[in-house]
């Protein structure tokens, strides 16, 4: 095989089981649906250490599939199913442990995700310090960009693992042939077999952003129970059945004095709450969900059939994406129980809803509501600050305190309506809004710190201590696994870049996830463009060298300053077309020039796979401290960007005088 088709096809094999592992364990160790990030951390530490392992004497690369089928096989054996209680923190649904004990569990995943991206990553590495090291990382990206392609297509198409293990294992194949071991073609195919067998369970099937069963409740033949990764997460009930098992879902509009012309449901999932709205006399119905696959089994499932009613729209869209979007107006917006079980992606502590309760999108739900017409909200609030944020987030933008009413004391249900105009919202004196923890009431989330369910900008302590755990584990694995730190010491600057980069990606993941949804199209599609814009940066310096490199810091730090002061606000207030070109050129520029920084460093390094370890590693340290956005607010990531940047101008200003001195010189003897 070519050289640079051996290296594109192990780059594409390395990032493809990245995300397929981030996507695969959240869905089997329920922990990990709100913590993909651990898995993120435990890959870069893994992939780190594969690079420094480049030229090490024995070989781990060919034991890499027996590495993943053995991971398999044990998650499958030992689901995780966590007790997500707690006061600091705040998680949908509440679950006895299953399975082995979190504190075996966890440092499991983190070692054994670890252990597999180290094996693959070495096998990339082998490859890499064959060729140059601009020309490794050139082959390396466009094998990144294929690996991202390729996991999107099979998202587009809610495909199961299965396909997962059959694009792996034929990757594998062909890169292992024709030395390929019985061991590793059992391994391959037990991985297979593993997969498959998860793919077609009963009742079982996902989406792209869930493993979803069904299950039908045998007392209530009307009665579907949905689970999400193990966790329930919403139920198909008939109106009739909702009328006597649940009439809290009746209350907004029992409260209200609207008329019901215009309806927007965020959150319908399966169409419950789309079908209480017609009962209840609607006559259009424009309904919004993220999950393309709770829509269909809603579609094909629920008694009522209210996606097929001729009133009812249905838009497969993120909720606040909609908002800025639409220009329809309405008599009710009701945000029916719209929390999600997972992150946005690997790389950030955004959950799919975490901007559709800021104070912004508040303010955007008002902005289409009708004269005369009423915004409600309900869900499972668990705390009583939670529902006193959420209040105090709606007197904020409506000017007059919202009705609440609560049902039950275990678990919390609670109904919030409010309207601009007086006289809309009926509220008796019980249902009335009086705070009692006057904190949380004036703190609301923001689209700078869209944290809703963190009571005080602060780092958990779970958070604290499991990273002070990896932090410590990386060191310890990376000094046995690869040796001495020393020979990364002349290295110092590429990872700070890594700590900066990992940073400054986060950032402009969570901006666009703001600009344009926090679906798993966007997300992907932001990815493939940061890959994009570091493949222009390689391709620009493999054709141009600037004869002062140090300007490009400057530059860099420049496009830094330019995407923090624009205004979040001013981009939306843009229409589709614009906004995208704004978005682009606010915050790849940076990107792109980083890379260009990145590049001309790297071009000449001495050992290219202890460099571009020491970056990855760095990249580790960078998802750690992206956790002080649950402080500071994601904006002040930028500043921390612009100091590690500058950590690394002065960490590699011995290189740069080199380099000064050497055009130097060349342009006296040209001279």
């Amino acid at each position: 095989m070519p050289k640079p088709l051996r290296l594109v096809l192990l780059s594409a094999l390395m990032l493809f089981v990245e995300l397929a592992l981030i996507r695969w364990t959240g869905s089997n160790v329920v922990y990990l649906s709100y913590f993909s990030n651990f898995v993120l951390l435990g890959s870069f530490l893994g992939i780190g250490i594969g690079f420094l392992r480049g030229k090490a004497k024995t070989n781990l690369w060919r034991w890499s599939p027996v590495a993943l089928a053995l991971f398999v096989g044990l998650v499958l054996i030992f689901p995780v199913q966590i007790n997500r209680s707690g006061s600091e923190l705040i998680y949908f649904g509440e679950f006895s442990a299953s399975g082995l004990p979190v504190w075996v569990t966890l440092p499991f995943i983190f070692l054994a995700v670890a252990a597999v991206m180290a094996m693959i990553a070495e096998g990339v590495a082998r490859t890499f310090v064959e060729f140059e090291p601009l020309e490794a990382y050139r082959w390396d990206i466009a094998g990144s960009v294929l690996g991202i392609v390729a996991f999107s297509i099979l998202s587009f198409f809610w495909a199961p693992p299965l396909a997962w293990g059959l694009v792996a294992a034929g990757l594998w194949v062909v890169l292992l042939r024709p030395n390929l071991r019985a061991v590793q073609a059992v391994a391959l195919i037990a991985l297979v077999f593993a997969l498959g067998r998860e793919s077609f369970l009963p009742l079982w099937s996902w989406s792209p952003y869930y493993k979803i069963t069904t299950a039908a409740s045998e007392d209530h033949p009307d009665f579907i129970q949905i689970d999400a990764n193990g966790v329930p997460h919403q139920a198909i009930v008939s109106v009739a059945g909702r009328r006597e098992q649940s009439p809290e879902y009746f209350v907004p509009y029992e409260r209200t004095d609207t008329s019901l012309e215009d309806v927007l449901i965020v959150g319908s999932g399966s169409g419950s709450d789309v079908a209480v709205a017609l009962a209840e006399g609607a006559g259009h119905v424009d309904a919004v969900e993220i999950d393309p696959k709770l829509a269909q089994i809603g579609r094909e499932l629920h008694p009522d059939m209210p996606y097929q009613d001729p009133r009812v729209s249905l838009y497969v869209n993120d909720g606040r994406a909609f908002l800025e979007q639409t220009d329809a107006t309405y008599d009710l917006i009701l945000f029916a129980l719209p929390d999600s079980l997972t992150l946005v992606s690997g790389q950030s502590s955004l959950r799919l809803e975490s901007y559709l309760f800021t104070v912004e999108a508040m303010e955007s739900a008002r902005d289409h509501l009708k004269p005369g017409g009423a915004f409600a909200m309900y869900n499972f609030y668990r705390e009583d600050w939670l529902v006193d944020r959420l209040a105090g987030t709606l007197e904020t933008v409506y000017g007059r305190a919202p009705c609440v009413d609560s049902v039950g004391t275990t678990g919390r249900f609670a109904i919030l309506t409010v309207s601009a105009d007086a006289g809309v919202v009926d509220c008796p004196a019980e249902s009335a809004w009086s705070p009692t923890d006057a904190a949380a009431a004036a703190s609301p989330a923001t689209d700078n710190y869209p944290f809703l369910y963190l009571r005080t900008p602060s780092i958990p302590d779970l958070y604290l201590v499991t990273l002070a755990l990896i932090l410590v584990a990386s060191l310890v694995l990376v000094r046995v696994a690869s040796g001495p730190f020393r020979p990364m010491r002349g290295y110092l600057d590429l990872f700070f870049m890594g700590v900066a980069f990992l940073l400054l990606e986060t950032k402009s993941v969570v901006q666009f996830a703001l600009l344009f949804g926090t679906t798993w199209f966007v997300n992907a599609l932001v990815f493939a463009g940061v890959l994009l814009s570091v493949l222009a940066a390689i391709e620009v310096a493999r054709r141009w060298r600037p004869a002062q490199p140090a300007w490009l810091y400057v530059a860099l730090l420049a496009a830094v300053a330019v995407a923090y002061v624009v205004p979040v606000e001013f981009l939306l207030g843009l229409d589709m077309v614009p906004r995208f070109v704004m978005a682009v050129a606010v915050w790849f520029t940076p990107i792109f020039i980083a890379n260009l920084v990145f590049a001309e460093r790297f071009r000449n390094v001495e050992a290219s796979n202890v460099a571009f370890g020491a970056n990855l590693l760095g990249a580790m340290v960078g998802g750690l401290l992206e956790y002080v956005a649950l402080i500071t607010g994601y904006q002040a990531l930028l500043l921390l960007v612009a100091v590690l940047y500058g950590a690394a101008f002065v960490a590699g200003r011995s290189y740069l005088g080199r380099r000064a001195s050497a055009s130097a010189e060349a342009s006296t003897v040209a001279t």
